[in-house]
């Protein structure tokens, strides 16, 4: 078995970079809820690193990834992943199956936390574990079998280069869906909801932005030129969606935020993700630039027009990026940046170059992913509930917080003051 050991070593530090964005997340949510929430908030990603993880390995993997059941989903051949140390890879995106199992079990870790942003401060800690192990089952797994692991999506030609229908569409869209059952915050529009610990919020999304890294270029599946793409449009959308959105708070406001300059970064690499390997390096400028007034629009208008408790926005940003990011990538990708073509996902260019057929097969992705998406929460908030009889905490354990209702923790002991 010949395997090559610099392309094992890059997607192992990969692995590593898109684990750390869990941890991220939770600091960047964990900064933005009142601090009588932040341990739950920070709590609500840090389970889900140890509940996916198993679940992967025993039988997550190989839902997604072994066999075919009618393009929908994959079969138990690699239960409990045996058999994977013994060979090269079954599948041509990693230099063995096992390391191509590693890389993926990290998005199938921060892709269910994600959707706690839009439910933090009133989801009972017992019913978002059940909600995520049910909804990685019928949602997560499926998904990632439709677009990566053989099935009808990736047949269809739609493309989706690290994850902007598996991971942010599909996160985003149940984020809104489980927001609107779950029901508005107690206290929604009769006190100041803010952040609590802005230094958070930043360190969160520069440890999301350094993960990237590895989400995006690791995607290449080695150590090519391809990942060296990947690296330079990831950072080029990230850096022109935080000028964008300092410049719409400047034009809005007078004054750029430290909180939207983090929101800039983290949705422009959003935006940049399911293209990253499959634009020119000077449409990730236009992808990342129009992404933040997408963004501020659904958050700052269309969310107060309707009214839903989208917490920290997991639909606003991920959701709304993930969709402009899907859409852009049939309009801008071209072919033949990958030096392998039998890796070479694109089958036709995007409609700025004249071409319409991925461009239409990039909605139908999206339509499908927003379908599945809704339904699949609904499923696993009704299991949920049946199971833990109640969604949400009482009144009086939302006007407490759920540090102390949840886990009988305080991340600020010394702290008496009116939250």
């Amino acid at each position: 078995m010949n395997i090559n050991s610099g392309d094992v070593s890059w997607m192992l530090i990969a692995s590593a970079l898109v684990w750390l964005m869990t941890p991220g997340l939770a600091f960047f949510y964990g900064g933005m809820v009142k601090r009588k929430n932040v341990i739950n908030t920070i709590s609500s990603s840090a389970f889900i690193t140890g509940l996916a993880a198993i679940m992967w390995v025993v039988f997550g993997f190989s839902l997604a990834f072994s066999g075919d059941i009618s393009g929908i989903i994959g079969n138990l051949h690699w239960f409990g992943m045996q058999g994977l140390e013994k060979g090269p890879a079954a599948s041509v995106y990693a230099p063995t199956t096992l390391c191509f199992a590693i890389f993926q079990m990290m998005f199938a870790i921060i892709t269910p936390a994600l959707i706690t942003g839009a439910l933090v401060e009133r989801m009972r800690f017992s019913a978002l574990f059940i909600f995520v192990a049910i909804w990685s089952i019928i949602v997560y797994y499926p998904l990632a079998h439709m677009v990566w692991g053989g099935g009808f999506l990736m047949n269809l030609g739609a493309i989706d280069f690290a994850g902007g229908t598996v991971v942010h569409i599909s996160s985003g869209v149940s984020a809104l869906t489980a927001a609107i059952i779950l029901g508005k915050r107690k206290n929604l529009g009769r006190s100041a909801y803010h952040p609590h610990n802005i230094p958070f919020v930043f360190l969160g999304a520069m440890l999301l932005w350094f993960g990237w890294f590895g989400f995006n270029a690791g995607s290449a599946g080695a150590a090519n030129t391809l990942a060296i793409h990947a690296f330079m449009t990831t950072n080029t959308s990230c850096a022109a969606a935080i000028l964008t959105w300092m410049l719409i708070e400047k034009i809005k406001n007078k004054k750029p935020t430290l909180v939207g300059i983090s929101t800039g970064a983290v949705i422009g690499l959003v935006a940049i993700t399911p293209g990253a390997g499959f634009v020119p390096i000077w449409a990730s400028i236009i992808i990342g630039a129009l992404v933040s007034p997408i963004c501020y629009f659904f958050v700052s208008y269309v969310k107060p027009k309707l009214g839903y408790d989208d917490s920290l926005d997991a639909f606003g940003c991920h959701g709304v990026g993930g969709i402009w990011g899907g859409i852009a990538t049939g309009l801008f990708a071209l072919k033949g940046f990958n030096p392998d073509a039998k890796l070479d996902a694109v089958k036709w260019n995007g409609l700025v170059f004249g071409d319409a057929h991925l461009f239409i097969r990039q909605l139908a992705a999206i339509g499908i992913t927003i379908v599945i998406s809704v339904v699949g929460t609904l499923i696993a908030l009704g299991i949920a509930k049946l199971i833990t009889k109640k969604l949400r905490v009482s009144p009086h354990d939302e006007d407490i917080g759920l540090d102390a209702s949840e886990h009988g923790e305080s991340a600020y002991p010394s702290f008496n003051g009116m939250d």
